[in-house]
């Protein structure tokens, strides 16, 4: 209830388009998907993506963020393999906007392989892993938390793939 009446304030004072108005956006939309309500934290990212496009443009690092909300909120609300699709579109964007070794885009990679694995494909997910892990141990550091999840899932998909029947 506070972010919806501080957002009603902020559009009547800084207009709808004020890059703080839009933040607030986010943060509605991302405590709704964590109240339960995932398919409407997604439609709610889905909107405030055209307008951050509109004022920011594609390739604001705020654009990419919701991008990525979006995505993570779609496969959250039951769409796996569209929330995989949508962190292979953004991961482009990413490397060409952020660069390889950008904190966001390797934690893209990461979503991607677990939006993958749970689209029913864990050998992929398992090999984007085993992709991802050097890279983040070498920008991250072996110690790093990001790094220490990666490994676990690293195993995790590496045994759901060993259990998967082969056609």
């Amino acid at each position: 209830a506070e972010f919806e009446q501080l957002l009603t304030d902020q559009v009547r004072v800084q207009g709808k388009d004020h890059p703080h108005t839009l933040n607030t956006r986010s943060y509605l939309a991302y405590w709704r998907g964590k109240a339960g309500d995932a398919a409407g934290a997604a439609a709610a990212f889905e909107q405030l993506l055209t307008d951050r496009v509109r004022v920011q443009g594609e390739d604001h690092p705020d654009t990419l963020n919701t991008r990525s909300q979006l995505a993570y909120w779609r496969g959250e609300a039951g769409d796996a393999a569209g929330a995989a699709a949508a962190y292979e579109q953004l991961l482009t964007d990413q490397v060409r906007v952020q660069g390889e070794d950008h904190p966001h885009t390797l934690n893209t990679r990461s979503q991607l392989a677990y939006w993958r694995g749970k689209a029913g494909d864990a050998a992929s997910a398992a090999a984007a892993y085993e992709r991802l892990l050097p890279d983040q141990v070498r920008v991250q550091g072996k110690d790093h938390p990001h790094t220490l999840t990666t490994r676990r899932q690293l195993a995790y998909w590496r045994e759901k793939a060993r259990e998967t029947p082969r056609a």
